[in-house]
């Protein structure tokens, strides 16, 4: 497949992950066409009086899967109530609007994991959920979620937060044509410390900085201490110089991959190089290193959760919306929402797994993520985040 048709193939399962990425707009208005109506929501007019309604329309604040149109039909066939959706832009961006008073505008939402349990909770954005409800959906999990799992919950152990469903690793993509899994393995990150190496990098600026953090030997997750940051330093300065390539579009970096441009980019994945594979680029490989400075590990494990938001005139569909999206056919959804590919917890069910066909297994390697998985540290948050990213944004402005 020649490079331009391989760029428009895959850029229409770019999924939307952090607004000003090139194809957002594209992206965008492809959804507002199918879902008629997503988007910020004015509640005002006939806004308004709709929220007034006993059913409804359920409003969800989400990254690009749950956005997907499939999930609305079949939520409109399933309760006779309309889903409307905006894809958000990050964790502390959407932390922010709630905080602002948006609270009376959405009834769902998703962060990832230590966002809820660190700032939405405490903070009374999100609301908890019942047990006895819940806690089944968390025994029908990969095993790691059997509940209580800590990270849904409440810093006390108190209260369920929300129901965990996507996750993944995202760390290195490789050409292998270029580079062996087990060569990029023994190496990790260091290979990014190599004057001759060729690479790119995904601009996703908060894990870039995580990501710089593991190429210097700094573990993201703790507290820095002025060598550290000197370290950091050094590294985001050579390394983002060194760069052949940075861009906030993963499509282009594919390419840059199979036309030879780079062997190797960060931050990249299963999330990045799914849709790829699915078109038979099974060269293109994600590793999470084994080694690495976060208590031992080189790789990075988010998990989103999926939460009801404490709306001052709740919903009495939100609840009920978190469960919905759960059974077999809407965690299928999910997984592959918006033209991607991305493991749910919900695989762990034989009537889940059966519905992925083995063409899409291999394009998200499902047969590697317990390994990768095991691999990585929990995605949390970073302290010393604002000085570490003023350190980085310079070094990204150096290049020129």
């Amino acid at each position: 497949m020649n490079s331009d048709h391989m760029l428009k193939t895959l850029a229409a399962r770019n999924p939307v992950r952090y607004a000003g990425q090139k194809g957002f707009e594209m992206t965008r208005r492809r959804l507002l066409a199918h879902l008629g109506a997503a988007g910020a929501l004015a509640l005002t007019g006939a806004g308004s009086r709709a929220m007034a309604q006993e059913d409804r329309t359920l409003n969800l604040l989400c990254w690009d899967a749950y956005a997907d149109p499939r999930l609305a039909e079949m939520w409109l066939k399933d309760t006779g109530s309309k889903i409307k959706s905006e894809i958000h832009i990050s964790d502390p961006q959407s932390l922010n609007r709630l905080r602002a008073g948006e609270t009376k505008n959405w009834d769902f939402i998703n962060v990832n994991d230590p966002w809820a349990k660190n700032f939405f909770w405490p903070e009374k954005l999100i609301v908890d959920l019942p047990r006895e409800r819940f806690d089944p959906l968390y025994e029908a999990m990969l095993p790691k979620f059997k509940p209580p799992y800590a990270r849904a919950m409440s810093r006390d152990g108190q209260h369920l937060l929300g129901v965990v469903q996507r996750l993944e690793t995202f760390d290195i993509a490789i050409n292998t044509d270029k580079i062996s899994v087990e060569m990029a393995e023994n190496e990790g990150w260091d290979m990014f410390n190599n004057a001759d190496f060729k690479f790119g990098v995904l601009a996703y600026e908060d894990w870039n900085v995580m990501d710089l953090c593991m190429i210097a030997g700094v573990h993201p997750y703790k507290d820095k201490t002025e060598a550290d940051v000197a370290k950091f330093t050094e590294t985001a300065n050579r390394v983002m110089k060194q760069a052949k390539t940075v861009t906030t579009d993963f499509v282009q970096l594919n390419l840059a991959m199979l036309n030879n441009e780079i062997d190797a980019y960060f931050c990249g994945g299963t999330y990045s190089i799914a849709s790829a594979r699915r078109e038979g680029n099974n060269n293109l490989w994600a590793i999470s290193p084994p080694k690495g400075p976060a208590d031992g590990k080189g790789g990075i494990n988010w998990i989103e959760l999926n939460s009801a938001i404490n709306n001052p005139n709740p919903n009495p569909r939100a609840i009920d919306f978190l469960e919905w999206i759960t059974k077999p056919e809407q965690s299928y959804i999910v997984a592959s929402g918006n033209g991607n590919l991305q493991p749910v917890s919900q695989m762990a069910q034989p009537e889940v797994l059966a519905k992925f066909s083995k063409e899409e297994l291999d394009a998200m390697q499902f047969d590697t993520l317990d390994k990768r998985l095991a691999a990585a540290t929990e995605f949390d948050i970073v302290p010393q985040y604002d000085q570490l990213y003023d350190i980085y944004a310079a070094a990204v402005r150096a290049r020129g």
